[in-house]
């Protein structure tokens, strides 16, 4: 690592943190295939408290989650436990009793009927299958306000048996289709999700702060939830906590770890598929994975349907986006550096990541705040990732 890009990334860390609207605190890692060329962390875990963010603190990685589920499923796909393209509900079978909701009679009760074909493990992975989120979704936000639907963050399965939107894989939504492919998942195991995810990606990836349910270590390091007002004022939700017995694995969202963690999941794909106690995925797996998945149909902006929760949310704007199996991937250069073809997404609580294997670098960025789409803690983000190619790819080339 250069000095040039040490002290960059430390002063944007730094930067971030010090800014009047900035955020309490950070943890940003990057890596490239052999390890990891910077780990940084500046601030405190607590907005008002002592208590230093440490590349070790503990966050709630909310929808940084679905890669790791995506992951399973494709080992499952290897070992010829899952077609991708058989009825997911042969192996999850509630899904199979879902309808599709066509909007509200005039009395305000949904319309629904039967969905017009079946949903596949593959168009929940590339969510294609029909679900969405509320705080993305006015018709999901609807059924939420006047009709009781819990919000998948009770990680209940009353969570999971949501009205499809649309005739599953007739466009794009991003939403609880993975929380389903979990469920997938769990079927053909027989096993909870977090113990599938333990022996086949945390365990040879040397992964030990990850997991569904906080150990008494990783709890002493969580970092604090907070919530950004409109006047851009942030409040500690000290009381913030994921269900810790949580009545299902939610594939989608529900992992809490570590940057330097998630990191060596990253570092998983640069090496196609090997980590330092063997190898997860095989080469043409990981292949497979990073192409388009959606054919013609692009990825939409997000818009905030919960302001609470987030704000409009589109990554490069107006640059086009597919997705694959189970990234994000832009089909442009983007003006960080990151090359056309690479993999990235995101979690609700403003943490983000990239995949760029063709130069073999990407990284992690971590912070606790809500809603999505932090300014201060995006434009940091952005810095960061630009810094890695300023400093690292370039200078190299």
């Amino acid at each position: 690592m250069s000095d040039s890009f040490e002290k960059s990334a430390n002063a944007i860390l730094s930067g971030v943190v010090a800014a009047g609207t900035g955020v309490p605190g950070v943890v940003a890692v990057a890596t490239n295939r052999e390890g990891n060329l910077y780990e940084g962390a500046a601030g405190v875990r607590t907005l008002g408290g002592t208590e230093p963010m440490a590349s070790d603190s503990i966050f709630a990685i909310f929808s940084t989650t679905k890669a790791i589920t995506g992951t399973v499923a494709l080992k499952l796909v290897e070992d010829g436990a899952l077609d991708l393209d058989a009825p997911a509900r042969l192996y999850a079978p509630e899904i199979g009793s879902l309808q599709v909701i066509d909007g509200f009679d005039p009395a305000g009760a949904p319309r629904l009927r039967a969905p017009r074909r079946e949903i596949t493990t593959r168009m929940l992975l590339l969510h294609t299958a029909g679900f969405g989120y509320d705080f993305f979704n006015e018709t999901y936000n609807r059924l939420a306000t006047d009709h009781g639907q819990p919000s998948v963050i009770t990680s209940s399965a009353a969570a999971l048996r949501t009205p499809l939107l649309f005739d599953p894989g007739e466009r794009w939504e991003y939403g609880s289709n993975i929380d389903w492919a979990g469920q997938v998942v769990e079927g053909i195991t027989g096993r909870r999700l977090g113990a599938v995810m333990k022996d086949m990606v945390f365990d040879p990836l040397a992964m030990t702060d990850t997991a569904f349910t906080l150990s008494p270590s990783m709890l002493g390091r969580l970092a604090t939830m907070h919530a950004r007002d409109p006047e851009g004022v942030l409040t500690p939700m000290t009381d913030f906590l994921l269900p810790q017995e949580p009545e299902v694995h939610m594939g989608g969202h529900g992992l809490y770890s570590t940057a330097l963690d998630y990191t060596k999941f990253i570092r998983m794909w640069l090496n196609d598929g090997m980590g330092p106690r063997g190898r997860v995925l095989k080469p043409e797996t990981v292949r497979m994975a990073e192409q388009n998945g959606l054919g013609n149909l692009k990825i939409t902006g997000l818009p905030g349907v919960i302001p609470s929760l987030s704000n409009a949310a589109e990554f490069f704007p107006g640059m086009p986006k597919s997705w694959g199996l189970t990234f994000m991937i832009n089909e442009e250069d983007a003006p960080t550096g990151r090359p056309a073809g690479a993999l990235a997404w995101a979690g609700l609580a403003n943490l983000y990541y990239w995949i760029d294997r063709r130069n073999g670098v990407g990284g992690y960025w971590a912070t606790q705040i809500l809603p999505f789409v932090d300014q201060a803690s995006v434009q940091g983000y952005l810095d960061f990732e630009t810094a890695v190619y300023r400093h690292v790819v370039q200078a190299t080339a």
